[in-house]
């Protein structure tokens, strides 16, 4: 006898309640927000949900809690230069404090056990104006809005009898917010890298740069690594910390690069959709390499007291019109000051 077809929202839901990790719990885990109408959405109801998902630890932040930080230099190639104002597009080096981290909110999570990963920076012009940006290792957001982001971290919640997600919930926030669709697609068949040193860490937000005409235009950008992709292995399951003792042991041997690929929209490109990738076609510059040379854990080092608020940006970088930016620079902000307060605290 045939087995009936499954449908697209069966399939998906099918996808989530057999991985080993709650896929959606541990991928968007990313980005958080609270911008929009306060009766409706605020970023305390968000924090507050996120910390459901991942558990309360004191002193750390609230999405992408286990990292490390990361020190080097962006050196510019002048590129860029005919895009963005910015003093660091034009030829020469820019110090960067960094940060390496997995997505979600347990300092503790095994490396092996979360797919997504992330880079944020922090480039210091000589004229004191910074630059911070954080990307990930995803080509594009799962959602549209905050309040796409908010239902989905409500729909994934484990139940408490069985300890994953309630799947009839997973297919209502599918039917409510199908733009999700083709990050499933995605995450069904990618396979994290060995290491974060042969990743690619996309900016997913659109942001705009100003020339020196005053003449704007729509961004997304990438660091692309000169390390070549090897897939994570049997060997790193069993080593809980495998990315950060990889970084160590590649840095011993000499630094780390990547290029800054600036990728350029067309009219028709979305500036206000972050789950919408642009044709690859589009116009790409390379504005420059990144290079990294040293490592040290988060509590002792540089990047732990610096928000990697996507809204501080140079003259030359302003925001687009995606409202998830808006969101991001809330969020932030309320995890920056909790768990500042509470590293005081513990002293």
């Amino acid at each position: 006898m045939t087995k009936p077809s499954l449908s697209a929202g069966q399939k998906i839901t099918r996808l989530i309640v057999i991985a080993g990790i709650p896929l959606l719990l541990i991928m968007l885990f990313l980005w958080t927000g609270g911008w929009l109408t306060p009766e409706r959405l605020t970023s305390n109801k968000l924090i507050t949900v996120l910390q459901k998902s991942g558990g309360e630890h004191p002193g750390y932040r609230r999405n992408h809690a286990k990292g490390v930080c990361i020190n080097g230099s962006f050196t510019a190639n002048g590129n860029a230069s005919t895009l963005s104002r910015a003093g660091l597009f034009a030829p020469g080096e820019t110090p960067v404090v960094g940060r390496f981290a997995i997505a979600g909110g347990n300092p503790n999570a095994p490396d092996y056990t979360v797919p997504v990963r992330s880079m944020a920076l922090a480039f210091y012009q000589k004229d004191g104006q910074q630059w911070r940006t954080g990307m990930n290792a995803m080509p594009f957001f799962p959602v549209n809005s905050v309040e796409g982001f908010y239902d989905l971290q409500i729909a994934t919640l484990p139940d408490a009898k069985t300890g994953k997600p309630d799947p009839a919930k997973i297919q209502a926030f599918v039917q409510k917010h199908p733009e999700i669709k083709p990050f499933f697609g995605w995450a069904q068949q990618y396979i994290p890298s060995s290491s974060w040193a042969s990743d690619r860490f996309n900016s997913l937000n659109a942001f705009k740069f100003v020339d020196k005409a005053g003449g704007s235009h729509v961004v997304r950008w990438s660091m692309v690594p000169h390390q070549a992709y090897q897939p994570i292995n049997a060997s790193d399951k069993n080593d809980s910390n495998f990315l950060q003792d990889d970084l160590q042991q590649r840095l011993a041997k000499g630094p780390l690069m990547w290029d800054l690929m600036i990728t350029v929209a067309n009219a028709q490109d979305k500036s206000d959709d972050a789950s919408v990738a642009w044709p690859a076609e589009r116009q790409v510059i390379n504005a420059g390499t990144l290079t990294i040379n040293q490592t040290t854990p988060q509590q002792q080092g540089a990047c732990n007291d610096i928000n990697y608020d996507p809204l501080i940006l140079p003259d030359g970088i302003t925001a687009s019109d995606d409202p998830i930016l808006n969101a991001r620079s809330s969020a932030y902000a309320k995890s920056y000051n909790a768990r500042t307060r509470e590293q005081a605290g513990a002293h």
